[in-house]
């Protein structure tokens, strides 16, 4: 079962809803993937320079975490992930690939810069029994079984790749930051009004709610 994380900027916890989710649902053995689209300079920990946009020449790159830590990865873990990986793809590329990953995924031949990106992320997915993916742009690629995404009404930014987004969400974790209406101008409500909607107050991002939610979409547990 898949279950993918997503959210209308950075830096507005989604990596703690993946962590309390898997904390949550421990009994999923979960396998975390964070996938980062790199290229615009500020993918690094805490929005800090990067500077991965000087790699052009490495079409992806692919880590997995053994150690809980401070790392998004390593959080996944602490959490309770059996396993914690980290994608980087050039900005834009893992939707162009979309193509090639879906030809990966329905168990054709790869093609393409990112065949061997995706092939590997392929054998992530068909080894694990529940994998849940911090990420926007992979929902463009596959269908997830649950597709959550945060919403902070106090943040003004709304990336565009996001709001094509909008109406594939199953439903929407809204951080509670007292105010009633978005700061974000250009976007119709009826976006997101249409769909259930979770209250959360950080640092409780995931509330029993939430949780229930996404459990009650995924096949039972076997224990």
């Amino acid at each position: 079962m898949l279950v993918v994380v997503g959210g209308h900027s950075r830096n507005i916890g989604k990596t703690s809803v993946v962590a309390g989710l898997i904390r949550k649902l421990r009994d999923r053995h979960w396998t975390a993937v964070k996938i980062t689209q790199y290229g615009h300079g500020i993918c690094a920990h805490k929005n800090q320079a990067c500077g991965c946009e000087a790699e052009p020449d490495h079409p992806f790159a692919l880590s997995e975490e053994y150690e809980p830590g401070p790392t998004d990865s390593g959080r996944f873990l602490a959490a309770g992930a059996e396993r914690s990986f980290w994608l980087r793809t050039p900005a834009g590329e893992l939707a162009r690939a979309a193509g090639t990953l879906r030809k990966i995924l329905d168990q054709s031949e790869p093609a393409g810069e990112l065949a061997r990106a995706a092939g590997t992320l392929r054998k992530i997915l068909d080894q694990s029994e529940n994998v849940i993916v911090e990420s926007n742009s992979v929902v463009e690629l596959v269908q997830p079984d649950v597709f959550l995404m945060l919403l902070d009404f106090s943040c003004q930014d709304f990336k565009a790749s996001s709001m094509r987004l909008l109406d594939r969400a199953d439903a929407f974790v809204v951080i509670d930051r007292g105010i009633n209406a978005p700061l974000w101008e250009d976007v119709s409500r009826g976006l997101w009004d249409r769909k259930p909607q979770f209250l959360v107050k950080p640092p409780r991002y995931v509330t029993a709610a939430v949780s229930d939610f996404v459990k009650s979409r995924l096949s039972p547990s076997l224990g």
